[in-house]
């Protein structure tokens, strides 16, 4: 687990219910039982900040950092796939996009990276498609300085057509196996965390849960159902994913109440 994927992923799940900003001791200490050293946090969180992730503010607890807007609207649409909060629905209708600049291979693997994440799929090294229009994407583009063009295509849910574009921009069986493999991995790792197990292990094994299961925000563009094949795995895996995030929520919550709680009586004691 890489610092800054980590940092995304608390920020995302812990700090973003609770304003969205935190001191650097809290955000070490928060780390530590992902084995993440103070040193990669900091230069993550550095970097974070070059990237336009991150701003520094000063708490009354010390330096620390919080989100940006567009953090908070990448970390809340995340929330939202992870979650499933939001309703996937479609109206027949494939946004397409036609990016017509040409980029270097590094920037054009970034921008694939950002498509894929917003749920569009590539057709071609220029042609990508999604089943519904991004909010985001059109900010996206004009940032990495992608010119572009964009049409919608319409397709009954069903018929050859729409099927044919599914199949061209996803592999739905590779993304499939790869739910099967999330459960398989998990369920072993998670079946040692009990209602005995400490509140730092719980909180490290959901911690590492969500984790891999935010890494799907970039193979699984949530299809609707009509565009799904039947038996679809990412179903039962949804189930199982719910299911123990939510078990372990309140010992991870009452961990990170720990930390920042800590924090603030070590920064209370220095300052007297």
């Amino acid at each position: 687990m890489q610092a800054r994927s980590a940092l995304f992923d608390l920020y995302g799940d812990h700090l973003r219910p609770r304003g969205g900003r935190a001191p650097v001791a809290a955000l070490v200490k928060l780390l530590a039982p992902l084995g993440i050293a103070p040193p990669a946090v900091r230069t993550a969180v550095s970097r974070m900040v070059r990237q336009g992730w991150l701003e520094p503010l000063r708490m009354s607890t010390g330096p620390g950092y919080s989100i940006t807007a567009k953090a908070a609207r990448r970390l809340d649409e995340a929330a939202a796939r992870i979650y499933r909060t939001g309703r996937v629905s479609w109206d027949g209708r494939f946004d397409l996009l036609i990016l017509v600049t040409p980029t270097p291979r590094r920037d054009r693997q970034r921008l694939a990276a950002s498509l894929s994440f917003l749920g569009y799929g590539a057709l071609d090294e220029q042609t990508w498609v999604g089943t519904r229009p991004a909010e985001d994407v059109d900010v996206l583009l004009e940032e990495a300085g992608v010119r572009y063009e964009r049409f919608t295509a319409a397709h009954a849910a069903g018929t050859p057509g729409a099927m044919g574009v599914v199949r061209r921009a996803w592999d739905l069986a590779e993304i499939g196996r790869a739910y099967e493999r999330f459960v398989a991995e998990q369920r072993p790792l998670l079946a040692g965390v009990t209602a005995r197990s400490g509140d730092e292990e719980a909180y490290a094994a959901r911690f590492r849960l969500v984790h891999a299961w935010r890494t799907f925000l970039f193979r699984d563009p949530q299809l609707p159902p009509a565009l799904l094949p039947d038996r679809w795995p990412g179903t039962a895996a949804a189930s199982f994913f719910d299911r123990h995030a939510a078990r372990l929520r309140p010992a991870a919550d009452r961990y990170v109440e720990q930390c920042l709680d800590a924090t603030n009586r070590i920064a209370r004691q220095k300052g007297r």
